[in-house]
């Protein structure tokens, strides 16, 4: 375990640009390979990861969790007591999100632990811990933000994140992003991306937030302690046909 006055490096990883543009390409080529989504993150992580950790050591939350050593991912496969969870509240909202469309709470992990990458580059445990926690609580964001599974919808989520996380990685495949789906649903897509970076900078810092009280609150409740809108200008531009989410 690090010690309290430890202080972490700000350089980070070091850069693999390489990595990221050829992640980036199969990326483009196949929209859900989450895989690649990996990939191009640890490839241009750099200090990003560094830094949140020492800012969630500096809250009360995130010395607890990192003392501790509890799991995020612990409690979100916990299907059957989010599915006991009263209707409305994010537990339930998150649950319904999941499960319902197939998903699973390790589906995530799985991609992150892909032998084509190396989960997040650090032997540090707190570090990992942290990083993980990051990645776990990426569905968690869907069910808050209500931007969808679609690939407008994980750019636009990834923007939000980009705000709350400066990882250059995400910034590359939001801006890659921004480039491919500009062509094939128009004007408003920088919008709504412009839209979710800000509201990712409104919003209070969600790495550090007890999810465990939060999964049993109503979600409007949650949505408005967080500080988080609706996406209107992705709920405009997003085709008429997907799901939507509550």
């Amino acid at each position: 375990m690090t010690r309290p006055g430890r202080r972490w490096p700000a350089r980070g990883r070091r850069a693999r640009p390489l990595v990221a543009a050829r992640a980036l390409r199969q990326l483009v080529a196949d929209p859900g390979d989450t895989v690649r989504v990996f990939e191009v993150i640890n490839a241009m992580a750099g200090p990003a990861l560094t830094r949140g950790l020492g800012r969630f050591r500096r809250t009360e939350l995130g010395r607890r969790v990192l003392r501790e050593r509890t799991d995020l991912l612990d409690l979100l496969q916990d299907r059957d007591k989010l599915g006991a969870l009263p209707a409305g509240t994010l537990g339930r909202a998150y649950h319904d999100f999941v499960y319902g469309e197939s998903l699973t709470a390790g589906g995530l992990v799985a991609a992150s632990m892909n032998e084509t990458v190396q989960t997040y580059g650090f032997d540090d445990a707190e570090l990992r811990r942290f990083g993980e926690r990051v990645r776990d609580q990426h569905d968690l964001l869907h069910a808050l933000t209500r931007y969808g599974r679609d690939p407008f919808g994980e750019v636009c989520l990834l923007a939000f994140s980009y705000a709350q996380l400066p990882n250059r990685g995400i910034g590359m495949i939001v801006l890659v992003g921004a480039w491919k789906l500009g062509r094939e649903l128009g004007f408003g897509v920088p919008r709504a991306l412009w839209q979710a970076y800000r509201a990712g900078q409104r919003a209070i810092w969600l790495p550090a937030q007890d999810w465990e009280a939060l999964l049993r609150m109503p979600l409007a409740d949650v949505r408005r302690h967080l500080g988080i809108r609706d996406p209107s200008a992705y709920l405009d531009v997003r085709p008429p046909d997907l799901p939507a989410m509550a």
